[in-house]
């Protein structure tokens, strides 16, 4: 029997639509997907329903764009793991990083049926945490609803970047090699679609900083970035002010109340990411073509001083 969670009728209907999901080929893809893993000696990969089909749902039921993001997924978690990898949610920074409730998903889609609305905030301090604490967290994020939440899977996600707080310290730890890992992960392996990106309450540095990142990410990426400024009316035109939470005048739940329930998910998925240990590539028993990964993976790299009219 197919291991996956049910969608309901809306979210069915999205997924035939937008996705070109057919619900009766669904066994017979996933097994094509599991044969193909069982073949690749240098592959070691889940092979859970619900983990392969949001594979299949991401590449729109590509078959061979779905192994191929498989394959950079565990590549690119092999190569970085400093960056990309979690296998225990118990790890002090996961735990710290995550109770200052810098990353925060809402309870509520937007438009009720629509994609997973996440809060980032500058509520760290970057001299207590390394830069990959913060890029492990979101990955894992990603793998959790890429498990648990079917707005996320058929729906994508709508990012709210809140500068509000944010220093010339927090903004130079994103180093060009940083903002180009981070980009080729989300691109080329995590397999949910990004609808939108809204950046608010930009200072003049921060407003710079961002125009010069947007160099690094592809057309289709940027397209999807908008720059609201510090006025919350101009967020509105990409999603309804109902959808933010209290904190932002909003009916989308507590950020303060969120961030600790969300504790009990870290919990819930702690064998899960254990597992994870075992999975990977084993780049020396590839045979033919190498994986292309853009660029020079890792952590260096520094940007000269920003100049700020």
């Amino acid at each position: 029997m197919l291991q996956v969670i049910p969608l309901s009728a809306e979210l069915q209907k999205i997924a035939n639509e937008e996705l070109g999901e057919v619900p009766h080929r669904i066994s017979e893809d996933l097994m094509v997907l599991k044969d193909w893993i069982a073949l690749q000696p240098y592959l070691r990969a889940r092979t859970d329903d619900q983990f392969l089909i949001q594979f299949l749902r991401g590449c729109k039921y590509s078959l061979e764009k779905a192994k191929n993001k498989i394959d950079k997924f565990y590549a690119l978690k092999s190569k970085c793991p400093e960056l990309f990898s979690v296998t225990n949610v118990d790890e002090c920074s996961i735990r710290r990083f995550h109770n200052l409730g810098s990353v925060i998903s809402l309870p509520i889609p937007l438009n009720d049926c629509g994609p997973r609305i996440y809060i980032c905030r500058c509520t760290f301090d970057p001299r207590d945490f390394y830069v990959g604490d913060g890029l492990r967290y979101v990955t894992a994020l990603n793998e959790i609803a890429m498990m648990s939440d079917p707005y996320t899977c058929i729906c994508g996600t709508l990012y709210i970047m809140d500068f509000a707080n944010s220093t010339t310290a927090h903004l130079m730890v994103l180093t060009p090699n940083i903002v180009r890992n981070l980009i080729q992960f989300f691109e080329k392996t995590i397999p949910v679609r990004i609808k939108a990106i809204c950046i608010i309450n930009l200072t003049p540095y921060a407003h710079k900083f961002c125009n010069m990142m947007l160099q690094y990410a592809p057309e289709k990426l940027k397209n999807r970035i908008h720059l609201c400024g510090t006025d919350l009316t101009e967020l509105e035109e990409y999603l309804p002010r109902k959808y933010l939470p209290v904190e932002y005048g909003g009916e989308n739940g507590s950020l303060e109340q969120l961030c600790k329930d969300y504790n009990k998910v870290w919990d819930e998925y702690r064998e899960y990411f254990k597992e994870n240990a075992q999975y990977g590539t084993d780049e020396r028993l590839r045979v033919g073509k190498k994986i292309e990964l853009d660029g020079d993976l890792g952590i260096n790299g520094s940007f000269r001083k920003l100049d700020v009219d």
